[in-house]
């Protein structure tokens, strides 16, 4: 769970853009860095609105939503994206944006039934009233209709509350692939046993949850399982959150780096 004040949303160090760049964006004139576009409150808004919101009703007769960014090619890969505990927010919707861009299908799913916090009290408190076995099945359906709606090839991608999801879509569905932003990576030796989906890991050094220690812990309960190669880890230095450009511990450089590696292993895994 991402509860720590690393993952305050008041950033200092954030991408800026000038007012004629903005402008020529807003007329579709002119792209942008994503950094740039999740930065900024209106441009993440305007990327967040090329989508469009989904509802199905499961077999449990829950109905659960998602943001559905659709490719041009409607046989394309689906990448599923899990938010982070501040709720399916324009930032996830724009990554789904950016996702799509590359060719894929992208279905930003929620987890929180609308609810999206803007301070961390009210963050941690959805996160808390989340039962994971209803979340687990939300997943699933969600997997189920992108194998239907794409062809056939899924993968999910998590950043810290979503990202320890990411690793549970892979526990518990036939992925292609799954990408884990900082997420809690603490599934047993036994679970593991079971996992035949290629995992990419982004962590901090700096990071003080999702710490060396626990991630090392899951390395070698992943080699007691036999399952050590489905695991690619990248480490950056820096703390929790580091990919998100409105959060304190936001680095850039590590950012861009992460999210090009990102596309690569989606792209070699779901071509």
């Amino acid at each position: 769970m991402c509860d720590i004040e690393n993952c305050n949303p008041q950033g200092s160090d954030r991408p800026t853009v000038s007012a004629s760049y903005r402008r020529l964006f807003m007329q579709g004139l002119m792209a942008l860095p994503l950094a740039t576009i999740l930065a900024d409150v209106d441009l993440a808004h305007a990327e967040a609105s090329k989508g469009m919101m989904i509802t199905e009703r499961t077999s449990a007769g829950k109905d659960v939503s998602a943001y559905f960014a659709k490719a041009d090619n409607a046989a394309a890969p689906v990448v599923i994206l899990i938010h982070e505990w501040w709720g399916l927010n324009d930032n996830i919707k724009a990554m789904a944006e950016d996702i799509r861009a590359t060719g894929f299908h992208a279905l930003a799913i929620d987890l929180f039934n609308g609810s999206v916090a803007t301070d961390r009290d009210q963050a941690r408190a959805q996160t808390r009233a989340v039962k994971s076995d209803e979340a687990g099945a939300t997943i699933s359906h969600w997997v189920r209709w992108a194998r239907a709606a794409g062809n056939g090839k899924t993968a999910t991608l998590g950043w810290c509350f979503g990202g320890g999801w990411s690793l549970n879509a892979a526990l518990a569905n036939d992925l292609d692939a799954a990408v884990i932003y900082y997420g809690r990576v603490t599934a047993g030796t036994d679970e593991l046993a079971k996992l035949q989906t290629p995992l990419l890991g982004h962590f901090g050094t700096l990071d003080k949850s999702i710490n060396p220690e626990m991630v090392g812990a899951f390395q070698q309960r992943l080699r007691a399982a036999g399952k050590q190669d489905l695991l690619t880890t990248h480490w950056y230095t820096a703390g929790h959150a580091f990919a998100n450009p409105t959060g304190g511990r936001y680095d850039q450089d590590d950012a861009a780096l992460a999210w090009a590696r990102t596309h690569t292993f989606l792209a070699t895994y779901l071509r």
